[in-house]
């Protein structure tokens, strides 16, 4: 019997991806086989692609490392803990060379030189023991890569269908990553630890991470369902993607990476459908009524799976039902010392990574920042609320000049929720952020003219 579906490249890519989450976690050695393999065919495809494809090779090579970062990660498989981010760094930077820049992207260069006086005051602030490499690449490699980032995607054109192909590359490392879940950890209810994020459930990592890749993955599967589903068998496998992403999302019992999805996935469809006509409403409230019970369905089995613990942790209450004080388990704290911390050096701030640097000191925890805004203020001062401004008002600005970037709501928003809640550890915000200016080109069907006769 014939199935034309299995000829669907996306099918493809889903089982092949499923496939590598399977031997990643049968052979996790193998993940470094992956990550070089993924980095010398990029770096092949850069240089030798047509001038024309240059953009389309550093875009989607730098979507696919940023949706597979944490995978990379969990499995031990990058060269460097930061690898990934200096992956983006360099194929934004080829990118440039092959293809230049835009000169109204200028305010990102003052973002990237603002950054800089903080590593000097940091060569003075911290302390002896502090490995001073280590701690100033472990903040700014972050802020780098999404001034680089910016600087290279600032206005430029990229047509629509690549807009597409970004999203479902932000996806496919996500498929891998819930399949290697799956087989880690493959029932819940042995390592459940109370209403604490949970390492076991994560694959053995940090789950804020984890989360936060996951609900990556959730946004991108959901385009994949609304924009690119056409056929019932298409809406139903991703569908079933999503239901497995979602609940392993939900079972790290790190609330941040699935409510910046549930904000991020509002964003999206909130401006598809007012962009939508008549007929295409229609369309997009049936996919959302199968969405809504696919996602409730999710909750049901993870309540189950959790005997109820995870409905206490969104409830914000301990594991005996008892109301917690700090919703934000902890990072009002974190956020008021870096507050001190702006307070006490305003102008230029206290240098970079001191602020980790201090905790160390005072309570000898190694508590890195959680909030990139409160880490920007203490360790930058007056420059700091300077970079703040550009970040958030020149993506604004260009976008109310330039509406046709459909994701542009949804890509700031990943942004914003997650340099919130889990600052710049991953390269995805810093991504995200830089895809928010890109100058979206719809493409025309051709247009055949007869030829008047002669």
């Amino acid at each position: 019997m014939s199935r034309p579906y299995l000829n669907d490249p996306y099918v493809k890519e889903v089982l092949f991806h499923i496939g590598i989450g399977i031997t990643l976690y049968l052979f996790e050695p193998l993940s470094k086989l992956y990550f070089m393999i993924f980095m010398i065919y990029s770096l092949w495809w850069i240089i030798t692609c047509p001038k024309a494809e240059k953009t389309r090779a550093v875009l989607i090579s730098c979507a696919y490392i940023s949706g597979a970062e944490v995978l990379f990660r969990m499995t031990d498989g990058g060269i460097a803990y930061e690898a990934s981010k200096y992956l983006v760094i360099l194929f934004m930077l080829m990118g440039m060379f092959f293809r230049g820049l835009s000169g109204k992207g200028y305010p990102y260069f003052f973002y990237l030189i603002a950054l800089v006086p903080s590593i000097l005051v940091a060569s003075m602030t911290l302390t002896f023991d502090a490995n001073f490499r280590t701690n100033i690449a472990f903040v700014l490699s972050g802020p780098v890569c999404l001034g680089i980032a910016a600087l290279f995607c600032y206005d430029r054109k990229v047509s629509h269908t690549l807009l597409h192909d970004l999203v479902k590359y932000l996806a496919l490392p996500s498929i891998a990553m819930t399949t290697y879940l799956f087989l880690y950890n493959p029932s819940i209810k042995d390592t459940l630890s109370g209403t604490a994020s949970n390492a076991a459930t994560s694959g053995g990592f940090g789950p804020n991470q984890v989360s936060t890749a996951l609900g990556l993955g959730m946004f991108a599967i959901v385009v994949r369902l609304f924009l690119k589903s056409p056929s019932l068998f298409l809406k139903l496998l991703n569908l079933g993607i999503l239901g497995a992403m979602t609940f392993r999302a939900i079972v790290t019992f790190s609330r941040g990476g699935v409510v910046a999805a549930i904000l991020v996935i509002a964003a999206f469809l909130w401006i598809l459908f007012l962009r939508s006509n008549t007929n295409q409403k229609g369309n997009i409230l049936g996919s959302f009524a199968l969405f809504c019970i696919a996602i409730a369905i999710t909750w049901t089995i993870s309540s189950n799976q959790t005997y109820g613990l995870i409905d206490k942790r969104y409830a914000n209450q301990d594991a005996q039902g008892r109301e917690k004080q700090d919703l934000t388990t902890g990072r009002i704290g974190l956020f008021m010392e870096e507050v001190d911390g702006f307070l006490s050096s305003p102008f230029l701030g206290i240098g970079a990574s001191r602020v980790k640097n201090k905790r160390v000191e005072e309570s000898g925890h190694h508590l890195p920042s959680h909030n990139e805004l409160g880490r920007l203020l203490s360790e930058h001062g007056f420059l700091g609320i300077l970079i703040i401004l550009i970040l958030i008002i020149k993506p604004l600005s260009y976008f109310a000049a330039n509406k046709r970037n459909l994701f542009f709501y949804a890509f700031f928003a990943f942004w914003f929720a997650t340099i919130n809640h889990s600052g710049m550890r991953i390269a995805a915000p810093a991504l995200l952020y830089a895809l928010c200016l890109l100058n979206v080109i719809y493409e025309n069907p051709a247009v055949h003219r007869q030829l008047p006769a002669k």
